[in-house]
C-alpha cells in the first residue's frame, strides 16, 4: 500500500491521526494533514483504509497495487 495525501484538500478535521497516528499527524500551525508513513506497514492498512473513508474532504488517496 502507498498513501498520498493533497494537502490543500485538507480541511483539518483530524479523523485520519485519530484513526492512524502512526501515519498521519497535523500541523500545529493550521493542522492540515501530515503524512508521516507513505508506505505503512501490513499491520497498519486496515487503519489507513477507515482513515481514508472517513476523511471528509477526500484528501487521502491510496495504492494498493
Amino acid at each position: 500500500m502507498r498513501v498520498e495525501v493533497d494537502v490543500p484538500k485538507c480541511v483539518a478535521s483530524g479523523q485520519c491521526v485519530l484513526l492512524a497516528p502512526e501515519v498521519f499527524d497535523q500541523r500545529d500551525e493550521d493542522g492540515l494533514v501530515v503524512l508521516l508513513e507513505d508506505t505503512p506497514s501490513a499491520e497498519l492498512h486496515d487503519a489507513v483504509r477507515e482513515s481514508a473513508t472517513a476523511c471528509p474532504s477526500a484528501a487521502i488517496r491510496l495504492d494498493e497495487s
